[in-house]
């Protein structure tokens, strides 16, 4: 039986003021072509770099949240290639001497991300270069243009061992990845615009002994560095039962297509002849530095992932969608934390799940896919959770509380104050209910009749009346109580 062996090389931009070797703006958004450049950044003769000790430290916190041995001596090499995005003719990059070496990460492969299946990952290193700049191909033409913007931005390079089987692990570690990221405040990781960017050495063989290497270059979403994986495991599988030889080459993937393309010959690193940078001296690591970056690092993804399950309860679905959006999860922590110094210990459970359910399903659908912001959300914490707790007291209807809730999103407020001047309490006075529970069977003799025949769901077509008579306020257990009661 053949079985892939996947390792991955993962570059991201970080999130610095200034590019990695000279004073230029670090701007992914600048829309204007060759704005943030000099003659450091576009290699001419006689300029010197400068390391970006911002940089430099944002590594190494990427490698203590890793696990990672981080180097006490490092230094910079040259990487001789051309392209021509790449001013310098070479790209300043580490070779021998990372920052960070022999990490991992445990990642969730299970579809349903339950703990219960998880791996873990090793990560070979982690370091740090310059990124290249950008070509842009006008349709049509046979010229290319180049936006030099992008050069010299600092490039975290992370290398893992070929530890990984399929197309959804890669996807998963790219996943939890970015997510670490992100909570360290390193790199937005953005893949749309090319901030993260995934590249698969996948091989497949019936033996211990590895199988020829392919690599999948520049895969820019979970979704596709998923499918180019299974695609590609799909092909080489082809290639080996009809006893041909799977060349080693680079590949490109075709996500409208559906497949990977041949490239280019696969280079190997004596290709690059790396040789130590010239123009920057090693750099010395003080543990002192490590100790006071490590201090910073947060709660991380796995850690909340934890904590959440325990802590409030909820299922790993629920689970999954906070730790993804850490805004969302701040505030629901924000909230429960105003419920928990209002409601009794009894509904506290109750009221903790009722939060949760809101702002994942309710909240969400009203936002219509946008991202949860908080600075954005009109709703105060303190708002929320009483509107939590109104629901949870019975005071308003569910189906009131969906336009008490779109209303606040709109405009923020007090839930009381809404429910008040809208006239939207729940109506609980029996007498008044029975009035109109008596004009809906008057009006309604066929589902009666059927209700009385032995039709039970009749009975929810009464009480759904007795509901739109009243705009959806009536207490629902009274409603059916008082049908239930006047059909005998």
């Amino acid at each position: 039986m053949l079985k892939p062996t996947i390792g991955l090389e993962i570059h991201v931009e970080l999130k610095t003021n200034s590019k990695m070797f000279c004073s230029c703006k670090n701007d992914p958004d600048e829309k204007q072509a060759n704005f943030n450049v000099c003659p450091i950044c576009m290699g001419h003769p006689g300029t010197l770099p400068t390391a970006n000790k911002e940089a430099i430290k944002k590594v190494i916190k990427t490698g203590i949240a890793l696990g990672c041995n981080i180097l006490a001596e490092s230094k910079f090499d040259r990487k001789n290639y051309f392209y021509p995005d790449l001013p310098k003719g070479y790209q300043i990059s580490q070779y021998d001497k990372p920052f960070c070496q022999q990490g991992k990460l445990e990642i969730p492969v299970s579809h349903d991300f339950s703990k219960a299946d998880s791996k873990t990952i090793r990560i070979t290193r982690i370091h740090l270069e310059e990124d290249t700049g950008r070509l842009i191909h006008p349709d049509g033409e046979e010229y290319s243009l180049v936006d030099y913007n992008r050069a010299g931005i600092p490039l975290m390079e992370l290398v893992t061992e070929p530890d990984l089987e399929s197309g959804l692990e890669v996807r998963r570690f790219a996943e939890e990845l970015q997510s670490i990221l992100r909570y360290l405040g390193v790199s937005d990781a953005d893949m749309e615009k090319g901030q993260m960017r995934v590249e698969v050495n996948i091989s497949l063989s019936a033996t211990k002994k590895l199988g020829t290497k392919v690599e999948i270059k520049n895969l820019n979403s979970f979704r596709s560095a998923e499918k180019a994986v299974d695609y590609e495991i799909k092909r080489q599988t082809e290639v080996l039962k009809n006893k041909e030889k799977v060349i080693q080459e680079t590949r490109g993937w075709d996500d409208g297509g559906g497949e990977t393309f041949s490239q280019r010959k696969k280079e190997e690193a004596h290709d690059y002849r790396y040789f130590p940078e010239p123009d920057l001296p090693p750099v010395i690591i003080d543990p002192q530095l490590i100790n006071s970056i490590r201090a910073e690092i947060p709660e991380l993804p796995a850690e909340k992932r934890h904590r959440f399950e325990k802590e409030y309860g909820l299922g790993p679905k629920s689970t999954e969608i906070f730790v993804d959006n850490r805004d969302l999860s701040e505030y629901f922590e924000k909230t429960v934390s105003e419920l928990k110094s209002e409601a009794k210990s009894s509904d506290f459970k109750d009221l903790i799940k009722a939060s949760a359910n809101y702002l994942l399903t309710d909240v969400q659908g009203i936002l219509g896919g946008k991202a949860f912001v908080e600075k954005e959300f009109k709703i105060s914490p303190e708002n929320f959770g009483e509107f939590v707790s109104l629901v949870n007291s019975g005071k308003i209807t569910s189906k009131t509380a969906k336009d008490v809730l779109s209303t606040m999103v709109k405009i923020g407020g007090d839930p009381s104050n809404i429910i008040e001047k809208g006239g939207l309490g729940q109506v609980s006075d029996e007498t008044e209910i029975e009035n109109i529970v008596r004009g809906v069977i008057e009006k309604n003799p066929k589902p009666v009749e059927d209700y009385r025949s032995g039709a039970k769901n009749a009975l929810q077509f009464l009480a759904g009346q007795v509901m739109a008579a009243t705009k959806g306020r009536a207490n629902p257990a009274i409603v059916h109580k008082l049908l239930e009661k006047l059909l005998k």
